[in-house]
């Protein structure tokens, strides 16, 4: 029984860890979607651009510094 309840508690720990450590990495932009991004960016014309995009390379241009 003392087994069991051991394995039972390394199996837990190891399911968070797991899961925690996906969790931090799942939103991470890729070194392609950065440069699209900067590319999209710098090719941007303010008065044509909709709300969302200028958002977006707002945040974009936050997040690099």
């Amino acid at each position: 029984m003392k087994k069991l309840f051991s394995s039972l508690a390394i199996v837990a720990l190891a399911t968070a860890s797991v899961g925690a450590f996906a969790a931090s990495h799942g939103g991470a932009m890729s070194d392609k979607d950065k440069a699209d991004m900067t590319e999209k960016c710098a090719k941007m014309d303010p008065a044509k651009a909709d709300e969302k995009m200028k958002a977006d390379c707002k945040k974009f241009m936050e997040m690099k510094k």
